[in-house]
C-alpha cells in the first residue's frame, strides 16, 4: 500500500489551510496514494493558543470533518485528518483530535491526544494543557486496502511520540501515525531519532506528517516529514515548506524483519 505523508505551513486562515490540504490529497492521489495523512493542527495554526477555541467542532459535524470527509470521498483516500479541535466538557478546553476517514467519507476512528506537550527553556513557552483537554485511550484501527490486504494503524499525535508505552499498548500495529508540529528546537534535537526508534522497537512501519516552516504566530516547525521501515530505515522525507513524502508499505518486508529478530515474542514486561 502506498501511503503519503503531507506537510504544511499552516495559517490562521482556515479556509486557506483547507485550499492548501485540498492540493496536497490530490497530488497524493495523482501519485497513487491508498492513504494520506495531514500533519498536527493542519487546518490552522492561530495567533494565539485561545483561537483554537473559536474554531471548535461537535464530534461529527462541522466545516473542516465536512473537508475530510469529501477529500476522502472524492478522492478515494483514507485520510488521516491530522488534528483538529473538537468540543470538550468545558467552554475554555478542546481535544486535540485525529479523525481517520475512510474513502467512502466517513468517520471511522478518533483519536483525543493523550500526551501534552510542555516546555519552557526561557526563549519558547508552550503550555499545551491551557487551552487543550487530555484525551485518555489507545486508539487503533484495521483498514483495507485496494488488494484486499489489511493493515492495523495505530494513532498518535506530536508528543505522544516521546511515550513508548502507548505504541506498545497498540500491540500488533502495522502502521504508526504520528502527525506532528513539532518545534524546530525539539525536532532539530529528537524527532527523527524518536520515529525510528518507535519504528524499531514496534517492527513498524512509522509515517509522520508534519508542520514544517515559519508560521505567522511566530513559531518556528521543525519539518522532516518521515515515512520509515520497520528495520528504522528512513524511506521518504521533506525538509521544510509544503510538500508530501511518498512510500510504499511491503508486507513482506514486514513479516521478515519480525521473523528474523522476533523481539516482540521475546517481551517480558
Amino acid at each position: 500500500m502506498k501511503v503519503a505523508a503531507l506537510q504544511m505551513v499552516s495559517t490562521p486562515d482556515v479556509g486557506a489551510n483547507l485550499d492548501a490540504a485540498w492540493q496536497l490529497l490530490q497530488q497524493a492521489s495523482d501519485a497513487g496514494a491508498e492513504l494520506a495523512a495531514l500533519p498536527e493542527y493542519f487546518c490552522a495554526m492561530g495567533l494565539r493558543d485561545t483561537d483554537k477555541l473559536g474554531l471548535r467542532e461537535a464530534f461529527g459535524q462541522g466545516p473542516i470533518q465536512d473537508f475530510l470527509a469529501r477529500a476522502a470521498r472524492e478522492l478515494g483516500l483514507w485520510i488521516v485528518g491530522g488534528t483538529l479541535p473538537l468540543a470538550a466538557d468545558d467552554d475554555q478546553h478542546v481535544h486535540n483530535s485525529s479523525l481517520v476517514f475512510s474513502p467512502d467519507g466517513d468517520c471511522v476512528a478518533r483519536y483525543d491526544k493523550i500526551h501534552l506537550f510542555r516546555y519552557d527553556n526561557g526563549r519558547e513557552r508552550y503550555d499545551e494543557a491551557q487551552v487543550i483537554a487530555a484525551g485518555h485511550e489507545p486508539v487503533q484501527l484495521d483498514i483495507t486496502d485496494r488488494g484486499g490486504e489489511r493493515w492495523r494503524l495505530g494513532l498518535s499525535v506530536c508528543y505522544d511520540l516521546r511515550f513508548p508505552e502507548l505504541y506498545r499498548a497498540q500491540q500488533g500495529c502495522d502502521l504508526l501515525l504520528v502527525p506532528s508540529a513539532f518545534t524546530h528546537t525539539t525536532g532539530q534535537a529528537h524527532w527523527e531519532i524518536l520515529l525510528r526508534a518507535r519504528a524499531i522497537e514496534n517492527q513498524a512501519y512509522v509515517l509522520a506528517p508534519a508542520q514544517g516552516g515559519h508560521h505567522a504566530n511566530g513559531r518556528h516547525t521543525w519539518g522532516h516529514s518521515l515515512a520509515v521501515d520497520p528495520w528504522g530505515q528512513v524511506l521518504a522525507e521533506i525538509v521544510q515548506g509544503p510538500g508530501l513524502a511518498l512510500a510504499q508499505l511491503d508486507r513482506q518486508r514486514l513479516q521478515s524483519v519480525r521473523a528474523q529478530l522476533p523481539a516482540l515474542q521475546h517481551r517480558i514486561l
